[in-house]
């Protein structure tokens, strides 16, 4: 099925298995081009500074995947080595993702992110279950945790995010993404919970990919 076609539970790659519950533990061995991870055809430019790798995290804010994927990333992201330089990318693979794609990088422009970039999750998943899919509730959102209505409404119509946006989805293109939570590794590697067996194997299947960029320098 084409990726923009995908229901709302289809966009995420799979369920719990993917997630990396007990059970799952990576075998001892070197993941295997092709299967567990995919060298793409064509290199991707990327915006870490020279000396520095760049991974990426594609992702959803209404897949309750990435959802459940968040903490175990930022626990990744902490123990990362010094020359990891790591992103979060919006995806759209369809119109009715573009909204919080523009959320996201409303909130990167306000200096926001950091502080409510889990809480877009919690609202979404919690127990309000908030849409958040259309400009009117994000609006109302943010205006409930804080931040100025207009000001935000403002730099959510911008130009500068709306070509964040579209560049974000140019992005996930570029990686032939085919769900989320899928990671992106120095503009040469794929992988997801799907390919590697569970997201939990991705990302130690993304340490490997990282390894391999690194010798590549």
């Amino acid at each position: 099925m084409n990726r923009r076609e995908f229901s709302a539970g289809a966009a995420c790659l799979v369920g719990a298995a993917a997630l990396g519950w007990p059970g799952f533990a990576l075998a001892q061995r070197k993941p295997e081009e092709g299967k567990e991870f995919r060298t793409l055809d064509k290199r991707v430019p990327v915006d870490a500074p020279a000396g520095k790798i760049e991974v990426i995290e594609f992702f959803w804010y209404s897949c309750p995947h990435c959802n459940a994927f968040e903490p175990k990333l930022v626990s990744w992201i902490k123990s990362a080595p010094a020359d990891i330089v790591v992103r979060r990318v919006p995806v759209a693979f369809r119109d009715d993702f573009v909204p919080q794609q523009r959320l996201f990088y409303t909130l990167e422009a306000m200096g926001k992110l950091d502080d409510l970039h889990h809480k877009v999750f919690a609202s979404i998943h919690g127990s309000t279950k908030e849409a958040l899919n259309r400009e009117e509730l994000i609006v109302a959102w943010a205006e409930k945790n804080g931040l100025d209505k207009a000001k935000f409404a403002e730099t959510y119509n911008s130009f500068s995010v709306q070509t964040k946006a579209r560049r974000a989805t140019q992005l996930q293109d570029a990686y032939k993404v085919e769900g989320v939570p899928a990671m992106g590794v120095a503009g040469r590697y794929y992988t997801d919970g799907t390919m590697a067996g569970t997201i939990e194997k991705a990302l130690q299947v993304t340490d490997y990919l990282i390894g391999e960029a690194r010798k590549a320098k």
